[in-house]
């Protein structure tokens, strides 16, 4: 029997890190791939503010939406181009998750309005509680009501899309996770991010940062488990 390679999934970077971020820790899609232990074959990494294509949606098995420096709200090309996108990746029932910059990217396309956290800066590890609708939703039904979650954002979703259900919050952001579709949803939050990555993501690249993850790190699993569901579609496409 002919074996078919699986599709991968598109690591959709927004733009690039400062400098003294990259020389530490790589651009945004190597924390992904280590946070997943993705292997090459299982992914593509699609740099929009480089003018590059997104995908077409029968080419991949989902997509992550990275956070990123810039502001939805500077309309900038490559984020305007990225949003076309989201909107008919929708249309298209393609799995996403859009994460911190990604997750106010997704909600903006989809009729939401992002600005400026009125609460000022969230940052560092922080306890994320979960709205009764979570239990309820299949990728998040196992999180537990509270859970802590690295966070470093200056925006927010002030109001999320008027289909969309916001299933978890902070103390100072309303939106952490929407759910836009049964195949997409968003997290303010970074699952991918670890202490490291955390302190290295400082303005400086040398602070400290208050919170140290003990026990389980239920964001990561919430991210594991998003990787997890987008096998079944490559499985289909397969014709498995």
């Amino acid at each position: 029997m002919t074996h078919t390679p699986a599709l991968p999934i598109a690591l959709i970077q927004l733009e690039v890190p400062p400098a003294h971020v990259v020389a530490r820790i790589g651009e945004q899609p190597r924390w992904f791939i280590d946070a997943l232990d993705l292997q090459p074959d299982e992914y593509l990494i699609v740099r929009p503010h480089l003018g590059e294509a997104l995908p077409a949606f029968d080419q991949i098995s989902g997509a992550i939406l990275s956070g990123s420096w810039a502001m939805v709200t500077d309309h900038a090309d490559w984020s305007e181009r990225s949003a076309a996108w989201v909107r008919a990746a929708i249309d298209a029932s393609l799995p996403l998750l859009g994460v911190c910059y990604g997750h106010q990217l997704m909600a903006y396309a989809l009729g939401g309005e992002v600005a400026d956290n009125p609460n000022g800066w969230e940052r560092g590890l922080l306890p994320v509680t979960c709205g009764a609708q979570a239990q309820r939703d299949p990728l998040l039904r196992r999180l537990p009501p509270t859970f802590s979650a690295w966070l470093s954002h200056r925006q927010s979703v002030l109001t999320p899309p008027t289909q969309a259900q916001v299933l978890a919050a902070s103390e100072r952001d309303g939106c952490q996770i929407i759910r836009y579709s049964p195949q997409a949803l968003s997290v303010q939050f970074h699952p991918e991010f670890s202490s490291p990555i955390m302190r290295a993501c400082l303005p400086d690249g040398s602070g400290e940062v208050a919170g140290v993850m003990e026990g389980k790190d239920w964001a990561r699993e919430l991210l594991t488990a998003f990787w997890q569901q987008t096998r079944p579609s490559i499985e289909q496409a397969q014709g498995a």
